[in-house]
């Protein structure tokens, strides 16, 4: 077919906010994508994949603030740093969307105008609970936690996230989510493949839209770091319109070249983490129906890639990074993992143990040496060259059994793909691996190399395995970007790696066909318990290069240590200054009535009287009473806050790693409101 003829396939991640390095678990979106763009390729499609950074925002401007440079600076190093991690992950995206770019920014202008005159967007004032860090407002009812004071008023809170809250009452444009509930959900029922998993559509329905859709604030006047409303400069567009349109405007929509956008539109799959399904399942929808675009297809939320103590973060010192697993394992094993353990639409748990098991088993052992002794059995039975007359084979009581079963999970992994379900998928191709292991023993090509007989049942025996090896080499194509190649390049059919999967069958072994002399491994062993020790280093952030851990080692230079910040980059002297920390004794403690979080503490830090601070640690100690008279470190200059009606004066420091809190404990010789420092 011509790229005229082909039908479409426009798919998209979400774009990515530029304000960290992305581990795994943040990368698997992208994974996944490019997965479902090159299997689409491989069918005959005319593919679209898309890809970008959301660059605007509070926390943008003030990281740029902390560190000293312009917010356009700091999101340029971002979004290459980004490009870099997609071309390391052999990402094949044919668009990269940055929400700083003048075509979007225009085109977002655009939209805000249209909608505000056509009266679903009107100006109003928001007063709502904020949370920087996760750049979203929260109602009440939405906190995990709140805080009162002692007449009962909520004055914070602890979002979901388990970062604070603030109370934000400003200026803002509200877009009219509640006029499109009811076609929204209509929508739903109407479509119900849209949303996927389809549990999805549950989610949706009982946590937000029956309990009814609030008008969403959709601009912002207490930052400038964005895009300005064009007929009200002083507000710039919030998230929800300026981040989700990337998906139109990249194909540029609302710009003077809008042919991408009429040939890829609708949209056929959005691939999202489960955190975003919200924006996109109502805010984004209700949007396009406002602007009268058809909706996307289909929008597919993916669950989380997990440790066992829950979600990657730096602070827990449990992320492990994708190049970090590239570099030792290569990109093929560490694709094929990801996508292999991700079940679709839940929560898988990331462990050193299963990565190393999988490529050891699956990749080393199974698939790995199905090849190397089909090769040995090609070279020492017919002189490395397959045996193609198909007409001369005489069928052992086994080969149709094979064939059919080859069949089966053939028809079954085009399901899976279709549906992006690569666990299922992979599944399937690792099914015919162990089927095709079994063939052999069953057959006993051995044996049958010893009668001049059986030499046509023998011809058979190695024809199949060839043409599995084959089949399996293919259907990994959308997984393993190199790996496949090699496995076709070792039987001889070098060829082969130009096929689509349109046509892709049985008993197609290129006539001719003959194998290296010797296999090379692809997927060499791996010593089980140094790797698990490598990976768990490598999550801890130890590293293997600490050598002999003395000062005067001559391996070590601290100038070329990477530092690692968990929350805060590098401050100068002069700043850190300006903390004063204090040793303070524990006088008494106790729990904060109505929090199953706060206790109270009564200290002794050298002030002219004992002073009182509320700290979240209560379920980390639940014998509280034992901290008495033992000395504490605090930050005792920071300012004082009410929190639960009581008002706390500094902060008690501990630490934390592995789930696990554990306070910071001074000399117990150390004099009370001794300095620190």
């Amino acid at each position: 077919m011509t790229e005229q003829t082909k039908p479409t396939f426009y798919i998209t991640t979400p774009i990515y906010y530029p304000s960290g390095k992305l581990h795994i678990g943040n990368a698997y979106s992208t994974l996944a994508s490019d997965a479902m763009a090159r299997y689409k390729r491989l069918m005959d499609y005319d593919v679209y994949f898309l890809t970008g950074t959301d660059e605007h925002g509070q926390k943008i401007e003030t990281k740029a603030e902390e560190l000293g440079i312009e917010p356009q600076a700091y999101v340029d190093g971002m979004a290459e740093s980004i490009k870099e991690l997609w071309k390391s992950l052999e990402i094949t995206n044919d668009g990269f969307i940055r929400t700083t770019e003048e075509r979007h920014k225009q085109a977002i202008q655009t939209i805000f105008e249209r909608l505000l005159e056509q009266g679903d967007i009107y100006l109003g004032e928001y007063s709502g609970w904020y949370s920087v860090s996760d750049e979203e407002y929260f109602t009440e009812s939405q906190l995990s936690e709140v805080y009162r004071d002692e007449d009962g008023n909520v004055i914070g809170g602890v979002a979901p996230s388990g970062h604070e809250v603030e109370l934000v009452k400003e200026e803002s444009y509200f877009f009219k989510l509640s006029k499109y509930a009811e076609r929204l959900e209509a929508y739903y029922d109407d479509h119900p493949e849209f949303l996927q998993p389809a549990f999805r559509k549950t989610e949706m329905v009982n946590n937000f839209i029956k309990p009814g859709l609030e008008d969403l604030a959709v601009s912002r006047t207490s930052f400038s770091w964005g895009i300005p409303v064009k007929s009200d400069p002083k507000h710039v567009v919030y998230v929800w319109i300026d981040a989700l349109s990337n998906y139109i405007t990249a194909l540029g929509y609302g710009s003077d070249d809008d042919s991408l956008f009429k040939h890829f539109w609708p949209a056929d799959v959005h691939v999202i983490g489960k955190d975003i399904s919200r924006f996109h399942m109502i805010y984004w929808p209700i949007l396009l129906m406002a602007l009268d675009i058809p909706l996307p297809k289909q929008i597919f939320a993916h669950g989380w890639l997990l440790m066992k103590d829950g979600k990657m973060s730096k602070s827990k010192g449990n992320v492990i990074y994708p190049d970090t697993l590239i570099e030792r394992y290569g990109l093929d094993a560490t694709r094929f993992y990801l996508l292999r353990e991700m079940t679709q639409g839940n929560d898988t748990v990331f462990t050193p143990e299963d990565f190393v098991n999988h490529i050891n088993f699956e990749l080393a052992n199974d698939l790995g040496n199905l090849l190397n002794r089909t090769i040995a059995m090609m070279n020492k039975y017919f002189d490395g060259q397959i045996p193609t007359d198909l007409s001369a084979f005489e069928n052992t009581e086994f080969d149709a059994s094979i064939e059919a079963f080859i069949e089966k999970e053939i028809a079954n992994y085009h399901a899976a793909m279709d549906r992006l379900d690569f666990h299922s998928a992979l599944n399937n191709v690792m099914a015919i691996v162990s089927r095709t292991n079994k063939y052999i023993d069953e057959t006993m090509p051995w044996t049958l190399a010893k009668e001049e007989e059986s030499r046509a049942q023998l011809a058979s025996v190695m024809y199949h395995l060839a043409d599995s090896l084959r089949i399996v080499a293919h259907l990994l194509r959308p997984i393993m970007p190199n790996s496949p190649a090699q496995i076709l390049e070792q039987l001889g059919m070098p060829s082969e790696t130009d096929r689509l999967l349109t046509n892709l069958a049985l008993k197609q072994v290129p006539e001719v066909t003959t194998v290296i002399k010797k296999g090379v491994p692809i997927f060499p062993r791996l010593d089980t318990e140094e790797e698990i020790k490598l990976i768990q280093e490598a999550m801890s952030g130890k590293g293997n290069n600490e050598s002999t851990g003395k000062v005067d080692d001559e391996d070590w230079n601290p100038e070329s240590v990477e530092l690692v910040y968990h929350e805060t980059e590098s401050v100068e002297f002069t700043d850190f200054i300006k903390t004063e920390m204090k040793v303070a004794e524990v006088i008494d403690v106790a729990p904060v009535d109505g929090s199953n979080k706060l206790l109270r503490f009564r200290l002794d830090a050298g002030d002219k009287g004992h002073r009182q601070i509320l700290s979240g640690i209560a379920k980390y100690y639940p014998d509280h009473e034992a901290l008495i008279g033992k000395k504490v470190i605090v930050v005792a200059n920071l300012k004082p806050r009410k929190m639960m009606g009581y008002i706390s004066q500094g902060m008690i420091l501990s630490s934390e790693s592995d789930g696990k809190l554990t306070l910071l404990f001074a000399d117990p010789e150390a004099a009370n409101g001794s300095l620190i420092g």
